[in-house]
């Protein structure tokens, strides 16, 4: 009989990565002449909102989602992984100390990793294996015969909700709750935070923070040189 492993589950976007995947990709995918560069009216003036701090980044993030939906329909699923690998050459590095050093130390106590985000599972899949992670899970798109993107999604039910996401691991990959650690920055996050039994809200947004608190789980910041607990 197989012995089942313990699972850490985290979140890559804000969490892990200083930024967002998706964000990078859509910028590259502009650079590289696949999107056109009116695609940035989706989202430049949320995204100027934002950093005026005038503005919500769900609504920057919101923005940056519908261009992709809106502009990857008839793109060649090879100009998306082109986009991927350079973002991920890149940047890859770019990562919070916290989760990265706790990534290294669970690897080490033989911990399955797992990765859950929304960003494209193509990103992903360049993305986290350079950190060391077993398997990571994020958002599916059609293909046609040709290898273009359709625009529809596929299994959303699955993935949209993170806490589906860790049991569906789970089961498929012979793991178990006892002595899980998850880790997340937002709302988003909740759902596979209230299963896993460490649940750890890393940089967490008011929403999360507001519920971490709550339930007295454990905040961790990170700013500049410096890590600390609230």
């Amino acid at each position: 009989m197989t012995q089942k492993r313990k699972v850490a589950v985290f979140d890559v976007d804000g969490t892990i990565f200083r930024s967002s995947l998706l964000i990078q990709v859509v910028d590259q995918l502009i650079r590289d002449g696949v999107f056109p560069e009116e695609s940035q009216a989706l989202f430049s003036r949320q995204h100027e909102k934002w950093l005026d701090r005038e503005g919500d980044y769900d609504a920057y993030i919101q923005g940056v989602v519908q261009a992709f939906m809106q502009y990857m329909i008839g793109v060649h699923y090879g100009d998306l992984a082109d986009a991927a690998r350079k973002v991920v050459a890149a940047q890859w590095k770019h990562t919070y100390r916290y989760p990265r050093n706790l990534i290294s130390l669970l690897k080490e106590r033989g911990y399955f990793l797992l990765a859950v985000s929304h960003s494209p599972k193509t990103i992903l899949d360049k993305f986290c294996p350079k950190l060391g992670f077993d398997k990571s899970y994020g958002s599916l798109y059609e293909i046609d015969v040709e290898e273009k993107f359709t625009g529809r999604q596929l299994e959303r039910e699955t993935w949209e909700n993170k806490a589906n996401v860790v049991r569906r691991a789970i089961d498929v990959e012979s793991l178990m709750l006892r002595g899980s650690i998850g880790v997340g920055d937002t709302e988003s996050d909740i759902s596979f935070l209230e299963i896993v039994q460490k649940p750890i809200c890393f940089n967490p947004n008011k929403k999360l923070y507001d519920h971490a608190k709550k339930h007295g789980w454990k905040v961790v910041v990170e700013r500049k040189d410096v890590i600390y607990e609230l």
